[in-house]
This record gives structure tokens, C-alpha cells and sequence, in this order.
């Protein structure tokens, strides 16, 4: 059993079947990284970990409750935070504007941040929102526009963002998606200190090689919705049934 338990999920998209039987126990406190071709179904088994797709068959379960139907602000109160492809920030804020939104505010039923709930003083606020920032070493731009920043440091903005909601589970899709090599080395970097200074596991799903090897403890391989490989990370380079399903020929 691990904090993140996956069992026989299944999903089907008309005649497509995205998922077959996934079967995956992600272990509390390390790296676990899904990776796959195009197609593997790797986003439609990321949906499913965070309640947006419902499996046809199956259960995922996070340290023993179900994830299953339940909105996106009940998902982030059982301990889950997920960082998207694309940054999601607010580009009209200031840095420390937006690392002041998940300390202050919750997400009500109907998704608008508008349901405010003081959980400390307005002093305390600030100091955490301080203190995150200084943790993403961006205490220097706190005052610039997000819009304005790279997209390496959008990303650790929004890391920052997830992590003052104190998770458990920190899931990440492809984080290092259209970045610069050195943007890229960076949030390896950032993950790395995260791991090695907080209590949280990490899921990520990346296309990137080198950010998978320089991090996770384990990977789990899908090809056309199925596993394929699940192992340490050493194991993996060389098995030619990943190879066959990157490179389309027997190794």
C-alpha cells in the first residue's frame, strides 16, 4: 500500500480506450514518475488522480479515501496539490500578491475565489507568504508583475503557491514544459530541495529524460493505457520493452 493507490482503472472515450487495468501504488515520502509516448494515456490517468475524470472500473484511492467524484477544493483539503502544464498564476498580480491568495483565501463549492476565511492574523499572513517566497528564493521580485517573469519563474512561483497549502501529494504535469535548458536545471534543482526538506510525495508525469532520471526513486511506464515497466530508475534506460515503445523497434 502506498499514499497513492491505483487499482484496475480503466477509462474509455467512445471507441478509445484511454486506460486498461492500470494498476500503481505510489510510496509516501519519494519521487514517482509516470512516463509514456504521446498517447500512452498518461493525462487521462493524471485527471483521474485529482477527481476531473471519473474511471469507468476501478478505484483511487489516497491514503485510504477515495479521490473519486469529489470537486477540486475537496481534493486540496485531503492533502493534494497539482501544478498544470501550462502556470497557473495571476498575471495581473504582483508575486507576493499571488503567493498571498492560497494563505488567504479557500475555493467554495462553486470554484470562485471569493469564500474568504481569516486563519490568522493579517501579520501571520504575510510573514508565510515572506517565508514561501524566500523557500522559492523569489523574495527579490516579490513586487514584480507575474505576468513579467519567465516562464522557469512562473513555474516556481506556482510550486510556491501549492506548497503554503501545506500537501501531501504534490502532483506535477510535465512542470518543465516549453522551458529553457537553464529554467529546466533550475526547477530539477527546486524539486530536489523540496524533497529533501519537506515531508510530501511527488507524482510527476514528464516527457523530458533528464528531469525524470535526475529525480525520481521509481517510474512507472504506460504504453497504449497499460503499464508496461514499473522500476527503479537504473533499471529502466536499458529494458527493451521501453525502448520498443519510444522507439517503435525491438531493442
Amino acid at each position: 500500500m502506498g499514499i497513492l493507490d491505483v487499482k484496475n482503472v480503466s477509462k474509455r472515450f467512445g471507441g478509445l480506450k484511454a486506460l486498461s487495468d492500470v494498476n500503481l501504488s505510489v510510496k509516501e515520502n519519494t519521487v514517482h514518475a509516470i512516463i509514456g509516448p504521446n498517447g500512452a494515456g498518461k493525462s487521462t490517468l493524471l485527471n483521474c488522480l485529482v477527481g476531473k475524470l471519473i474511471p469507468d472500473t476501478g478505484s483511487v484511492m489516497f491514503d485510504g479515501q477515495s479521490v473519486l467524484g469529489r470537486a477540486p477544493y475537496e481534493i486540496n483539503q485531503m492533502g493534494i496539490s497539482r501544478v498544470f502544464q501550462t502556470p497557473e498564476i495571476f498575471g495581473d498580480l504582483t508575486v507576493f500578491e499571488n503567493m498571498m491568495i492560497p494563505i488567504f483565501a479557500k475555493r467554495d463549492g462553486s470554484f470562485r475565489m471569493h469564500a474568504y476565511e481569516t486563519v490568522a492574523s493579517e501579520a501571520e499572513m504575510v510573514e508565510q507568504a515572506e517565508k514561501m517566497l524566500i523557500d522559492m528564493n523569489m523574495i527579490d521580485k516579490r513586487h514584480m508583475h507575474a505576468a513579467s517573469m519567465s516562464r522557469g519563474d512562473k513555474r516556481r512561483l506556482e510550486i510556491g503557491m501549492c506548497l503554503s497549502q501545506q500537501p501531501r501529494l504534490l502532483l506535477l504535469d510535465e512542470p518543465t514544459a516549453g522551458m529553457a535548458r537553464a529554467d529546466t536545471n533550475n526547477t530539477i534543482d527546486l524539486l530536489r530541495q523540496i524533497k529533501a526538506e519537506r515531508d510530501i510525495t511527488i507524482a510527476i508525469i514528464e516527457h523530458d529524460m533528464h528531469v525524470v532520471f535526475s529525480l525520481a526513486d521509481r517510474i512507472t511506464v504506460l504504453a497504449q493505457g497499460t503499464p508496461l515497466v514499473e522500476d527503479e530508475p537504473q533499471n529502466i534506460r536499458g529494458n527493451p520493452k521501453v525502448r520498443e515503445a519510444y522507439l517503435g523497434e525491438s531493442a
